[in-house]
Formats: C-alpha cells, structure tokens, sequence
C-alpha cells in the first residue's frame, strides 16, 4: 500500500514538532519553546484507518531573513514541500495571522500541492474564538483545522483529512531491507556533508556552525551496491560542554541511532586527528556491538607524504586498541573520494556481523587452539573447556560451557577470539564471549 507523505510546515515555535510528537505517541522531534529547535526534516511513519502516513517534521520558515541557519531551515522546508503529497500549514491563534503567515501561504499557494491549514493552540473545546476566522483569508479549500497539538484534540480530523487529500494508489510496497547505517562522529567532522554527497541532495543543514545537526535523521539510498537507511545524528560533544538541555537531547539521539544501526561509520576529522573525544564516540558502538567503519573525513585538505596514511592509521589503532577490528577508510565527502569502496566496506562488515558458525566447526578451531595453548592454572586448578556454540548475530555472540567461569581470565579470551579471527574473519564487527560454567565431566 503506498504511503501518504504529509509535511507540516509554518513559522517557528507555532508546535509543529509538539504535534508531530503527539500522532507519533513519542518524543521524536526535540521540543523546546526556542525558536529553530527543529532544523532539518524529521520523518516518522504511522498508520490511521488502516492506512499508512508518513509524517515529515520541519524547521520553522522565516520568509525574509539573512540568519545563515534559518535560511537553510527555509531550504529545507521547500525540499520537504517538493517531497510530501499533503502539506499540513501550522498556524497559531495566540498570535493571529501574521505577515509571515501569509507570506508562507503565498509561497504554499504556488506549490500546488493540497493545503490544509491548522490553526494550533485552541484549547477550549466549546465556540471558536473569533480570531480563528482570520485564517480563512489565506485563501485554501476547506475549513481550518482548531486544533492543540499538545492536548491532541483535533488531531483526529487532520488525519482524516490527509487522506482524504492524498493522491496515494493502492500499490503494495517492499518490505525494508535496507542497512541501517548510522553516521556518529564529533561536531563538523563532516556528518551531514558525507550524507548529502550520498543522497546527491542537500538533504541535510550543512555549515561551519557547530552542532548545527540536533536530531536523527533517516535518509534512504538505493544504488548499484544496494540499499542503505542513513542516519545521520547529531555530532556527540565532551558531557562537560553538553550545557543546555536541546544538546542532552541529541546526545542522547545519537545513542538511539547508534542501537538501531546495523552499521556505524564512525567520522574522524582528519585536520585535527584522533582525539579522546573520537575514542569515546568509539567505545558508544563498540560497548552496543556494532559492526563499524573508522571513516577518515577531509583527506583532501591533508598535506601527504609516503608515510602520511602508515602514521595515521597508527595513531587510530593505538587510540582505539579496543576496537582492532574496525576498518579504516581515507575519504572526502567534499569532493566524493572513495566513496564507493565506503559502500564495499558497508556491505563487507555488515555480512560479517550477520556470520553464523556451525557448532561443529567452531569446536574444531577450540580443540586446535587449546592444543596449541593450553588453558590457564590457578592454584593448581586447571580451566577445562568443553565446548562452544554461537546463539546470535550483530554481534556474532558465543557461549563457552567450561567447569570454572572464574578461570575463564580475559587474556585467554582475546587469544581465542584473535584465532577465530584468523580462521573465521568477523572483520568489522566486535565478537562476544557469553561464558557459561558446569560442573565436571
């Protein structure tokens, strides 16, 4: 069944994202009563009557500005309105029908997409205040909708008329198979300006204005290396400078991202190098157990010797020493360098995470390791090993049945992960030990 994609738009803070929030029953978008909170474009996918809506949140529209922030907010709001069937025009009571308003309504006019005018903040449920008239003069079809997205009264009749004003057919759509890719890195590593170059749109808000990026984002590609969901979130700053309480959010939105990926690409500035900040980015999908690349951002602008690639790649390893199994890839998203053995390597670590073992062949490679280094003693006690069998995948998850779990010492199992490794791959992506104890045989 095709999908009817509907986009709110309007001024700032007239709750937009409030209402978005209350049909998806969650917190999604970051809500705050500061103007531009929602920069980029939000999408969420719920049903109503049966039938499936795709909801697009979007910052709010200034229609004469020369903020560099909200004009891009505008730029994406058209972008939006180019991609919904249904435009949804958020308006507030409280401060009547503004010149912006009807700037946006001329601007809505000429999209010639269906509009339906909501007039948001009416929380009365008796007589509709006079000032609600006022919203006809934008001159669309069919009454304004009173509403209060944040009670959620009337949000029934919006639904209702989406579809009704949805050209969508009844076509049957693919399932989702796509690979859930999450792009994490620090602020202005270049997140949104290695997905943009992917998606070939300026689908994400890009400058040199730090945290720029406040929400998740899912954008979906389909190429000749297959099909991705990008998400591109929020750049993850030191926990000290997280200050206000919009930045706690978004800090928390790359976690999500980050549990949801099949694959993370973690973004290092290659002007500054690997820094502590990077590492602890690092350990976010490493500690969730995702499949992950080390993508290295701005190659371009690095001046290079024969040595320049050997050097960093050994910074990387020695910083991220907990994670030996993460590729490293040098790319540009400026100028596109590498990008498609990015999708190699996507798809690469991404079979790798999903590998499943025979139980027999993983008992092989246990009885030729613990021959070639027999388990460790303490205080006369031997460790016994008697067999192993994978339970799961993403990651590739083992457990251990052995008579002592507390012999079971660390050392020993990095050496038996470092042989499966060798015989098995799991390149890119963390493997883990479940260890399970029993008694003698």
């Amino acid at each position: 069944m095709a999908k009817t994609v509907a986009a709110i738009v309007g001024r700032p803070n007239v709750g937009k994202s409030t209402l978005f929030n209350k049909i998806a029953g969650t917190r999604i978008s970051i809500v705050e009563d500061v103007p531009g909170v929602t920069r980029d474009r939000i999408y969420y996918e719920t049903e109503w009557n049966g039938k499936p809506i795709v909801l697009i949140d979007t910052g709010g529209i200034e229609p004469k500005t020369d903020d560099l922030i909200l004009e891009k907010m505008k730029t994406q709001a058209e972008i939006a309105i180019e991609t919904a069937d249904v435009i949804v025009f958020m308006c507030d009571i409280h401060a009547g029908l503004t010149a912006d308003d009807r700037d946006i309504g001329v601007m809505l006019l000429k999209s010639g997409k269906p509009v339906i005018v909501c007039v948001n903040k009416i929380d009365s449920v008796g007589a509709l205040p006079l000032e609600y008239y006022e919203f006809y003069e934008l001159g669309f079809d069919g009454d304004p909708i009173a509403l209060s997205s944040l009670h959620g009264t009337g949000t029934g009749d919006l639904l209702d008329r989406i579809l009704e004003l949805s050209p969508a057919d009844e076509t049957e759509e693919e399932p989702d198979d796509s690979i859930k890719v999450a792009v994490i890195g620090k602020p202005n590593a270049g997140k949104s300006s290695l997905v943009n170059r992917v998606l070939g749109e300026e689908r994400m808000i890009v400058s040199n204005i730090a945290g720029t990026t406040r929400d998740a984002i899912d954008s979906f590609v389909e190429n000749e290396y297959g099909k991705y969901t990008f998400i591109d979130t929020a750049g993850i700053r030191r926990q000290s400078k997280v200050l206000d309480r919009i930045e706690k959010f978004s800090v928390l939105r790359a976690h999500s991202a980050v549990e949801r990926a099949d694959v993370c690409l973690l973004l290092i500035d290659a002007t500054e190098g690997i820094t502590e900040q990077d590492e602890k980015i690092a350990g976010i999908a490493h500690e969730a157990g995702k499949a992950t690349i080390i993508v290295v951002n701005k190659w371009d602008i690095v001046e290079k010797d024969n040595n320049t690639v050997k050097e960093f790649t050994e910074k990387i390893r020695t910083s991220l020493a907990y994670m030996p199994y993460a590729p490293i890839l040098f790319i540009s998203a400026k100028t596109g360098q590498r990008l498609p053995k990015l999708f190699e390597f996507i798809n690469y670590v991404n079979e790798q995470a999903s590998l499943r073992i025979s139980t027999g062949m993983l008992n092989d490679v246990l009885s030729e390791a613990i021959t070639r280094v027999p388990p460790p003693t303490d205080r006369g006690k031997r460790l016994k090993i008697y067999y192993m069998t994978e339970v799961g995948v993403r990651p590739p998850t083992f457990v251990i049945f052995c008579n002592e779990a507390e012999l079971f010492h660390f050392s020993y199992q990095r050496y038996l992960e470092n042989k499966m490794r060798e015989v098995f791959g799991f390149n890119g992506t963390p493997i883990r030990f479940v260890i399970r104890q029993k008694g003698d045989e």
